[in-house]
This record gives C-alpha cells, structure tokens and sequence, in this order.
C-alpha cells in the first residue's frame, strides 16, 4: 500500500509549504497553514471500468493540426451562450463564482431545465426536494434534466457511467471529496483533487462540465488559484442584492472574448434575460428635470445607454460635500475643478452629488462629458433635451477628447431614438450616413454654449 504523504498549504491563498510556519510568505496571513494529507491511495481512472486512458498523444505538425471551429453546445440562453462566445464547448470546464444568494444555482438550474440535452445536476448542498420546488418555480420540469445530491466524486461518476449525461452541473466545487484525499471538503487539496478528477472525465469524454464556486469576502473564487487556472472559463456573476439586476462577466475565456457580459433581471420565476438593458438604465418620466445627461458608454464589447444624475446645491456646512454613486469620486472632483478653472463656474462652495441609474458601476471615461452636462444643468436648473446623448472624455486643460469606438456608441444612440450625440471634434469616424445629428466639440466652452446659449 502507498505510504501516506502530507503537506502544509494556506487555506488562504493555497501556497505550499514543507513544514508549519506561523505566517504564510506569500499572502502575509497569520495561523492559516495547516497540514492536509496529499496522497492516500493509488489512483485509478475516473471511469471504474478503466485503469488508464487507451488514448495515446502524438506529436504533431503545427501545419497538420485542424483548425475547424469546435461545435458548441447551444444552452438556450442568448445571455450566458454571449459571454461563453457561442456556446459550451464539448470537452470544456466551466467555473461560476459569485456572491452567496445572487443566484448562481438558480441560472444553472434554469439553463439545465431549458436544455434539450440529458444534463445531470449534482448537488452538495441542497436536497432533491428543495432542488424540485425550486424548479417548480422556474420553469415547467423537464425531462431530460436527473438531480443528483452526492458529494463522493467516485459515486458522481459511477452514476455518471449509468446516465451518460452531454452536460455536468456540479454545485458546488467546494463540496465534493475525494476519497484519495484524507482531508476534509473545501480544503485547498480537496478542491485541486476533484477539480483534477473532473478535468480528466470532461477531456476524455469531451462532456462540458461547469462547476459552481463559493468566493471569499475580498470577492475572489475561494479555493487556491490554481483552480482558476485549471479550468478553461472562469464567469463571474455580479450585482447587488438590493437590486434587481446582475451582470455576467468572463474573467478568462480559452474559447472566445473576455469582453463580453451578460444581463439578467431576478424576478420570482427565475432570472429574465435583459436584452437591451439600455431600457432599464434610462428612467421612463415624462418631465423635463434638470440635472440629469444620458450617455453613450460600453461594457466590454456592449454599447450601453446609461442615465447620469447630478444635484448641486448650497453647502450647508463649511465644507462642501462631494458624493459620487456608481462613479469614481476622485474623478468627479477633477471635473469639478476643471469647471471651475476652465469654464469659470464658481462650484467650490456648493455641494455635488452624483449618481449612476441602475446600481451599476461604470469607469469607461467616455462619461465624464455626460457627468458635465449633467453638473452644469443642475446648476443653472435647465433641463437638458431628452433626445441628447454625450461620448467624451474631458482633459485638465478642458478640452473634449476623443474615445475609441466612437461608432459603436454613435449607432447604439440612432438605434434608441435618440436625435443627436456630442462627441469630440477631434473623433475619427468613416463617411456613412448616419440617421442622427453628430455634435462635435473641442472645449468644454462649446458645450456650454450649445447646451446654455
């Protein structure tokens, strides 16, 4: 029988050591190392039947090797098949990390009940029960999805043998053990050994398989970062649970962009796919209000239509107060100074406050002309014409920069009504007719006086 081996890790950030240490060098974190067993029993293949991969590798010709685009699996989510960049790819691992309750395993549960696939559904946390009522909710039950609440890798691939599933859903990583490790479930061993189990089934068998994962409190995946870099995508579902919506972003994608996010909208029957969430970002009122701009903005690759709200007024206090939402506050006080400086409005005895619509956060520089606009009317209480969008960045000399992909925004605007958008004098854009009026500016002055006369 193998001798049992051990080992100290960092059950903060997985760094290895040879013996215990009260400090971990790497993440500077006190009393997180401990000893976990790395090698308990010969390891066999996944699949019981088989002791080792027929499959030999050969050394190829870089000029031989076929480059046909890989057939994706289509999940029935136009959100989620966008970030992934088509689709699942056979043979592919899938990491989902986000927030405790924004709804990791509800969208998992939703695109394993629309799939036309046979899906397998194993979870370490929920009873089949809970898992049933929760379906109920979402969706009509299907047919082709099995619920599974196991947490021993080698039971999950013997059922895995019988059902012979086309996708895996595994919630969560953290959960599962094995039984060649001797330590407990979530520890930093645990996770790279079942992680490494799956790896091999997904890779032999070409079955997708995406995993669920817990994230520390400082937002990152818990567990080493070696699962990170194990997996071929690592998604991230974000958004705030006092509202109503979340975003999907890739933070690594082996198959397709990185650039590329996903909206949904949490409702009592599930997540709702947002596909235009310009319409969601722009507030539906019929009165004309002062201080507030709408801009062109992008995230990723996805152009957003995004409704910026400014209030200025006396400081009550000595000191004036600036706040920003959804808008980097450093920033917001270099416009504020630029104006003052620039554009000769005296706003240094007046309180700012500004904020993003949406709940969303938005650091694309595109907006700070917007942020302007929206400043000034505030300011001077006169409304800014509905119909008129901004895209510029606004330097310390006040003048208007320009931003790339000028175009994306400009076609972005023509497509949601919108009659005229104020760019930068200096953009470069091609000589095609657009349906909507392009304002070009060089100085903050020039939109002063285009918007104030």
């Amino acid at each position: 029988m193998a001798k049992t081996k051990t080992t100290f890790f960092c059950q903060n950030c997985g760094a290895q050591y040879a013996k215990w240490q009260g400090q971990c060098n790497s993440c500077k974190e006190w009393n997180t190392i401990a000893e976990e067993v790395i090698q308990k029993a010969e390891k066999v293949s996944w699949k019981a039947s088989e002791g080792t991969s027929k499959r030999v590798a050969k050394p190829q010709r870089i000029s031989e090797i076929s480059t046909q685009a890989e057939a994706r699996l289509n999940t029935k989510n136009n959100e989620l098949n966008r970030v992934l960049g088509g689709g699942l790819v056979p043979g592919s691992l899938t990491l989902l990390g986000g927030e405790p309750g924004i709804g990791k395993s509800t969208l998992m549960l939703q695109i394993a009940l629309q799939l036309p696939y046979k899906t397998l559904y194993v979870s370490g946390e929920e009873s089949a029960q809970q898992i049933k009522m929760r379906a109920e909710r979402i969706q009509p039950i299907s047919e082709n999805c099995f619920i599974l609440t196991e947490t021993k890798t080698q039971n999950i691939f013997r059922n895995i043998e019988e059902i012979e599933p086309d996708i895996v859903v595994i919630d969560s990583i953290q959960t599962l053990h094995t039984d060649y490790i001797e330590s407990t479930a979530g520890s930093i061993s645990q996770i790279r050994e079942t992680t490494a189990e799956l790896i091999k089934f997904a890779k032999e068998t070409a079955t997708p398989v995406i995993l669920i994962g817990h994230i520390t409190k400082d937002g990152n995946i818990a567990g080493p970062k070696i699962l990170e870099h194990m997996v071929d995508t690592v998604l991230q579902f974000e958004g705030d649970r006092n509202h109503i919506y979340r975003i999907l972003r890739a933070n690594k994608n082996r198959f397709g962009s990185t650039n590329e996010l996903g909206i949904y909208e949490m409702q009592g029957s599930g997540l709702r796919e947002v596909s235009n969430p310009s319409e969601i970002l722009i507030s539906k009122n019929d009165e004309d209000l002062s201080g507030t701009a709408i801009s062109a903005t992008l995230e990723g690759m996805r152009p957003l239509m995004i409704e910026i709200q400014a209030l200025v007024s006396s400081a009550v206090y000595g000191t004036p107060q600036r706040s920003a939402t959804g808008y980097n506050a450093k920033r917001l006080n270099m416009i504020l100074a630029v104006l003052e400086k620039r554009a000769g409005f005296k706003l240094g005895a007046k309180d700012v406050f500004l904020n993003v619509t949406g709940g969303i956060t938005v650091d694309d520089p595109a907006i700070d002309l917007a942020v302007v606009a929206a400043v000034l009317s505030s300011n001077i209480d006169i409304a800014i014409d509905k119909r008129l969008c901004f895209a510029a960045e606004v330097g310390l000399a006040g003048e208007v920069r320009p931003v790339t992909r000028v175009e994306q925004r400009i076609l972005e605007a023509e497509k949601l009504g919108f009659t005229s958008i104020v760019i930068s004098k200096y953009c470069k854009i091609p000589k095609q007719n657009f349906h909507i009026n392009i304002i070009k500016v060089a100085k903050v002055h020039d939109v002063v006086h285009h918007l104030f006369g």
